[in-house]
């Protein structure tokens, strides 16, 4: 690695939010700057949920505008990485076909029971890897497929039946560079890889008459696209750069940036979703993974992340939303502090619930729940925020004794990444309720990780090994260790016998 290297930007899109960052790496310390953040929601057409595809590639040029300014040529690359399943459609000629769709839209239910009658579940886990979930890719796909969208695998003689797919990061780097390609960890959550291979599984395409076409290449991560088209060059009045495609998945860039000496940890990628779970040569293909909910994504190394989805801090947020519908405004950290003055232990719901999955009024569904389970129903604010964080922290703790069960290992210590890390409640309960300790940090991993996967496609930074290196020197972590155990495992308790019987019930 040279002494000093030039800056880069990262893009990276969450289902909340978006940001840009410039990151400049030093010898041996990144720093990160932020140079634009937005909103990112949802909008809602009639019954149908979609992302504004649009307004975020407008907000990902100001953050190039932005993230150039007075740097005279000195930025070298652009990455983007965004949640994962989630893909465009464009025709033969390039063109959008209409905004994505969200992961949370009601029309994928129905796609994903269509897909279930063609291939089971367990097929489907054998053959991808991923769990069968209806926000997947594959199910989504389908339901384009019976919309008309695309072209049946035996309409190739058709000018449509070019019509492509990819995925949002993707998307974003097609057309900044004009080059279409698929990054393998982006792709490893579609359910269209064979298992644990960089490998489109055309057999189940097949199965499902989608055609072979719909996707480019797959690309690792670390791979030059190309360089930002000309027109953006002219039209954002900047020097030339190229385009490299990292982490595509915000997951995955988040956990290269883990600063991790230890092996066999667990890891927790906190934001919108959780995503819990453990890094692996091979996927885990057991009965028992499938039963529990655990699915197989890709690393940037070409390994494997075996995880389970859970819900992350969606509850809070929109909890926070509707009480500002109802002229409640407050900060996160008036409901920390408000959450810090209600009473432990009173209720608990199940986050990944079905009930809680799409917008609308939590705090109602959430007292619901309690009620239909005959529990204390929080009725304040600090109830409600304490009722979801405590939830959060046992369902981490169900996760760790369930990744035990299908690896035969208990990780000793869990490494938190993402936006939940500035939530020091939640951090503290987690370490309380797995019994382990928890080291929190960094924040903005993803970002991180993204930058300095860049810095390895640019030749300055060796691979992962180094990246973590870095990450450790640049950030600073926070270790929470374990407290009132006893407590922690009467919740545990009692949060197992209530979603229990709330299953019962439905």
């Amino acid at each position: 690695m040279s002494n000093q290297a030039a800056s880069v930007l990262a893009a990276d899109f969450g289902a909340g939010s978006g940001r840009v960052v410039r990151g400049s790496l030093d010898g041996r310390r990144l720093t990160l700057h932020e140079v634009h953040r937005f909103p990112n929601e949802p909008v809602q057409l009639r019954d149908e949920l979609y992302w504004d595809f649009l307004r975020l590639f407008y907000e990902l040029k100001q953050g190039i505008r932005k993230g150039t300014e007075g740097m005279s040529g000195r930025i070298k690359s652009i990455a983007v990485d965004t949640w994962g399943v989630d893909y465009g459609l464009i025709d033969h000629a390039g063109r959008l076909r209409g905004n994505p769709r969200h992961y949370r839209d009601a029309r994928h239910a129905k796609s994903m029971n269509d897909v279930l009658e063609i291939v089971s579940e367990q097929e489907l886990y054998a053959m991808s890897g991923v769990l069968p979930q209806q926000i997947n890719t594959i199910f989504q796909l389908f339901g384009d497929l019976q919309d008309s969208k695309i072209k049946a695998q035996d309409s190739t003689m058709d000018p449509d039946a070019d019509t492509r797919a990819l995925f949002l990061p993707d998307l974003f780097n097609y057309y900044l560079s004009g080059e279409q390609a698929c990054e393998y960890t982006i792709a490893s959550t579609s359910g269209l890889l064979h298992s644990g291979e960089v490998k489109w599984n055309e057999p189940l395409m097949s199965r499902l008459g989608l055609p072979a076409s719909l996707f480019p290449r797959l690309v690792h991560s670390g791979t030059v696209l190309g360089h930002l088209s000309d027109d953006l060059v002219r039209e954002l009045y900047i020097a030339p750069m190229k385009v490299v495609s990292v982490g595509s998945h915000d997951t995955a860039s988040a956990l290269a940036a883990i600063p991790a000496t230890e092996s066999n940890y667990a890891f927790i990628s906190c934001g919108t979703w959780s995503l819990m779970g453990v890094e692996r040569d091979s996927p885990v293909l057991s009965e028992q993974a499938l039963e529990l909910g655990f699915t197989n994504e890709g690393t940037v190394n070409g390994k494997v992340r075996t995880l389970k989805n859970r819900s992350g801090l969606w509850l809070l947020q929109e909890c926070k939303r509707q009480w500002e519908r109802e002229n409640r405004v407050h900060s996160h950290e008036e409901l920390i502090q408000l959450a810090a003055s209600a009473e432990a232990h009173q209720s608990v719901v199940s986050p990944g619930d079905d009930v809680f999955m799409v917008p609308g009024d939590m705090p109602k569904r959430i007292r619901q729940y309690c009620e239909r389970t005959f529990q204390t129903v929080p009725e304040t604010a600090g109830a409600i925020v304490r009722c979801i964080l405590e939830s959060l922290a046992l369902e981490f703790r169900q996760t760790l004794d369930e990744l035990e069960q299908i690896t035969g290992i208990r990780p000793p210590v869990i490494h938190m990444v993402g936006g939940g890390v500035r939530n020091r409640m939640l951090c503290q309960f987690t370490a309380n309720a797995t019994g382990v300790p928890l080291i929190a940090g960094p924040v903005e991993a993803s970002s991180a990780g993204n930058c300095l996967l860049q810095y390895v496609a640019l030749g300055e930074v060796g691979g992962l090994s180094e990246i973590r290196d870095i990450v450790s020197a640049s950030f600073d972590t926070e270790i929470y260790t374990p407290q009132d155990a006893e407590c922690w495992q009467e919740a545990y308790g009692k949060y197992r016998k209530f979603n229990r019987l709330e299953q019962h019930q439905q």
